[in-house]
C-alpha cells in the first residue's frame, strides 16, 4: 500500500492493524510504502501508467474524480456489504458521496478531517486582541472578527492568523475561508467556472485586505509555523494537534471555522484508500480494505484520522483516541465538521485545473491587484477544461 505518511506513530499503527490481518491470512504479507506527499499523485500515476502499481493506494480527495473515471480502481461495495460485522451502513454518505460512482463504493474514505483554527491565546492576549473563545461566548466569531484579532496580532510583531499549507500557492486551502461567503470555484456539475460570482469576488477582496491592508495574514514569501508558538491563529486538521510543544507549551486552543457572510459552515479534506482492478492481489487487497475500516480498527484510525462511520462521530468515543482535545472540541470541530461540511474542491484533470488556476492568482498577492480582473482571468483559463 502507497501512503503519503512516514509518521512514525501512523506506520506503527498500520503494521498492527495488518499484523491482525495475516492471522487469518498467512500466506499473505502486508507492507507500506510511505511516498513524498508532494509527489505522491505524479508518483502513483506513473507506476500505474507503467503498469506496475501498487495493490493499495491512498487517494487524495483532489484526484478522486480522476480515479473514478479512470477504471482503474476495484469496486468494494460487495466485499464490505458481504463481511461479517462490518455494517456498511454505519458509514455516511456525507462521506462516501466522493468516492462512489453510480451506487458502487470504489474507495473508502479512511480520513474525513474537518478544518478547525488552532489559537495560541498567549500571543492575542499580548496583543490586546479578543481571543476567539471570547468571540464565542459573544455569539461574535465571524470572519470580520476573526481579522480584526489577527490585525492586531500582526501590528503587534508576530504572524496574526496562517492559512496553514497554502503558501500562496495551494489555492484550494483557501476554501476554509471563502466558503464562509457560499464560494466555490465552479458549480456543481463542474462544468462552469465561478470564480467570477459575487461571493467568490468577495472573499477572495476580504483575503486580500487581510494580507495587505489589515497585516492579519503574513504575506507572500513568509513561511510561519504556528506550531512554533509565535502566531495568533492558523487553519489546520485536527491532527496537526500531535504538532502541538510539549517543551514550552503555550495556552492553546481549537475553535470552529469563524462564520461569514453565508453564515455558519464547516469544511472537511477527506483521503481514500483503493485497491487496483485486475491485479493478481486484487482479491485480497480488497479484504484488507474491509479488515482495515470494520468497527474495531476504524476506533484505532480514529486516533488520526477522524472516522466516517455514524457510531465512531460522537464526542465520548473520539476523546479516547484524540486525548489532547476537549469534549466540547471534538464535538465542535470534528463531529458537526464531519457531520455539516463541504469537501475541499475537487475535478477530474485537476492537476491541469490547478497549475492554471495557481499560475492565474500569482498577479492577485500583490497590494494592487484588482481583484475582479484577477478573477476573470482565472475563468478565461479554464473554462475550456471544464467544459470538457
Amino acid at each position: 500500500m502507497t501512503i503519503w505518511s512516514s509518521n512514525e506513530a501512523h506506520l506503527a499503527m498500520f503494521n498492527d492493524i495488518a499484523a491482525g490481518f495475516k492471522e487469518t491470512h498467512p500466506g499473505v504479507n502486508v507492507a507500506f510504502e510511505s511516498l513524498p506527499f508532494a509527489s505522491y499523485t505524479t508518483t502513483l500515476t506513473t507506476q500505474i501508467a507503467g503498469g506496475n502499481p501498487p495493490d493499495l493506494a491512498w487517494i487524495l480527495e483532489s484526484d478522486a474524480p480522476d480515479f473514478l473515471k479512470s477504471g482503474t480502481l476495484a469496486p468494494l461495495t460487495a466485499t464490505l456489504s458481504a463481511t461479517e460485522g462490518y455494517d456498511l451502513a454505519d458509514v455516511t454518505e456525507t462521506a462516501t458521496a466522493l468516492w462512489a460512482s453510480e451506487g458502487e463504493l470504489f474507495a473508502y474514505p479512511f480520513s474525513t478531517s474537518p478544518l478547525g483554527i488552532f489559537v495560541n491565546n498567549d500571543v492575542i492576549q499580548a496583543a490586546g486582541a479578543k481571543t476567539p473563545a471570547e468571540l464565542i461566548a459573544a455569539g461574535e466569531w465571524t470572519w470580520d472578527n476573526a481579522f480584526a484579532t489577527a490585525s492586531a496580532v500582526g501590528n503587534s510583531g508576530k504572524a496574526g492568523l496562517v492559512l496553514r499549507d497554502f503558501n500562496y500557492q495551494t489555492w484550494r486551502n483557501l476554501a476554509a475561508v471563502w466558503d464562509g461567503w457560499g464560494a466555490s470555484p465552479w458549480s456543481e456539475d463542474g462544468k462552469t467556472c465561478t470564480f467570477t460570482e459575487a461571493p467568490m469576488v468577495d472573499a477572495m477582496t476580504a483575503i486580500h485586505n487581510a494580507i495587505f491592508v489589515q497585516n492579519a495574514i503574513p504575506g507572500p514569501g513568509e513561511d510561519i509555523d504556528f506550531f512554533a508558538g509565535e502566531t495568533g491563529m492558523t487553519t489546520t486538521q485536527i491532527s496537526r494537534a500531535s504538532l502541538l510543544p510539549k517543551e514550552n507549551p503555550f495556552d492553546w486552543d481549537l475553535v470552529p471555522l469563524p462564520a461569514g457572510p453565508a453564515g455558519t459552515y464547516a469544511v472537511f479534506g477527506q483521503a481514500g484508500v483503493g485497491a487496483f482492478a485486475n491485479r493478481p492481489n486484487t482479491e485480497v487487497a480488497v479484504e484488507f480494505i474491509a479488515y482495515m475500516t470494520n468497527p474495531e480498527n476504524s476506533q484505532k484510525l480514529a486516533q488520526f484520522f477522524p472516522p466516517a462511520r455514524a457510531s465512531l462521530l460522537n464526542a465520548d468515543t473520539l476523546a479516547t483516541t484524540n486525548p489532547l482535545l476537549s469534549a466540547e472540541q471534538i464535538e465542535t470541530v470534528v463531529v458537526q465538521g464531519i457531520s455539516t461540511g463541504n469537501v475541499l474542491p475537487s475535478h477530474t484533470n485537476y492537476a491541469q485545473i490547478q497549475q492554471l488556476i495557481r499560475a492565474e492568482l500569482d498577479s492577485l498577492w500583490q497590494a494592487d491587484a484588482d481583484v475582479a480582473t484577477v478573477m476573470q482571468s482565472v475563468c478565461d483559463s479554464i473554462s475550456p477544461l471544464l467544459a470538457r
